[in-house]
């Protein structure tokens, strides 16, 4: 019997190193099936209840559920803030982002601060607040309240922090000297920053934006006060659903609910595709 050549034996070690890389010890299984059934427990299980209470209204129920006027209304308007408040965010929440970690300004901390306060505030108090400052009795005198602006201004309050704290940590271990190479070969800032720093960032700019872009659809609390719930003008769908449930239509509840999450996973997954053909390029 022939022994192995030296490119065989070469080609199996990569092998080997990858099984061994991936064989799960005793341990580290048993701490995947805590994991996985804590996961299910928590977010399968009701995500598959939501999805059998849909089905068991049928396929009729679910179309003439989304495609009621009010109802289709309501849709439209939450996801298309959604998406206006998830690009606004991009922008600002980068652009922050930026100047925390890249300047040095007095009343620094401070604005640490203050931009983690809408994952701390009940969004109840929040809707309280906007009402305050922008309602009819706005001491700036500005009243956007019952309007598509208001529910503009609610959704962009509790999806600040969003990408600003997905960026910030990225930004703090990019390298200034890769920047500073690139500059010293003549690339303008706006090569450097779409060949250097777009790639590395758009990672954590895109599970912000899913973060935000998630929040801002199923959001509920900051809305109720400021926007009024005006059927077919600021009805917004978390109102819409939360109607359908008093009303004992679990099954037209559901099929709302179940087109949201149809929306969140297709916005997460385009989300994921292009960070990863930006990181590529």
């Amino acid at each position: 019997m022939t022994s192995p050549s030296l490119t065989q034996v070469r080609r199996r070690g990569p092998r080997r190193r990858a099984r061994a890389a991936t064989a799960l010890t005793p341990a580290a299984g048993v701490g995947l099936g805590i994991a996985l059934i804590w996961f299910s427990i928590l977010v399968m299980l009701p995500l598959s209840a939501v999805v059998l209470t849909t089905t068991e209204g049928g396929w009729a129920t679910f179309v003439d559920t989304i495609s009621q006027p009010q109802t289709w209304a309501a849709i439209t308007l939450t996801v298309g803030e959604a998406l206006v408040v998830t690009l606004t965010n991009v922008v600002f929440g980068t652009l922050i982002a930026w100047v925390l970690v890249r300047d040095r300004f007095w009343g620094k901390r401070i604005l640490e601060v203050i931009i983690d306060i809408p994952f701390a505030l009940p969004t109840i108090v929040a809707g309280l607040v906007l009402l305050s400052l922008y309602g009819p009795n706005s001491p700036i005198g500005v009243d956007v309240a019952n309007t598509r602006i208001a529910v503009f201004l609610a959704l962009l309050f509790v999806t600040t922090p969003f990408v600003v704290r997905t960026v910030q940590p990225v930004l703090l271990e990019l390298d200034i000297e890769t920047e500073q190479a690139a500059a010293s070969l003549g690339a303008s800032t706006f090569t450097t920053f779409r060949r250097i720093l777009l790639p590395a960032l758009a990672p954590a700019i895109t599970a912000g934006a899913a973060l935000s872009f998630a929040r801002a659809i199923s959001e509920y609390g900051s809305l109720v006060l400021l926007s009024g719930n005006l059927p077919m003008r600021t009805e917004v769908t978390s109102v819409r659903i939360l109607t359908y449930i008093e009303n004992g239509n679990m099954a037209a509840a559901a099929s709302v609910a179940s087109l949201l999450l149809l929306v969140a996973l297709f916005a997460i997954v385009a989300l994921d595709v292009i960070a990863r053909r930006v990181a590529r390029r």
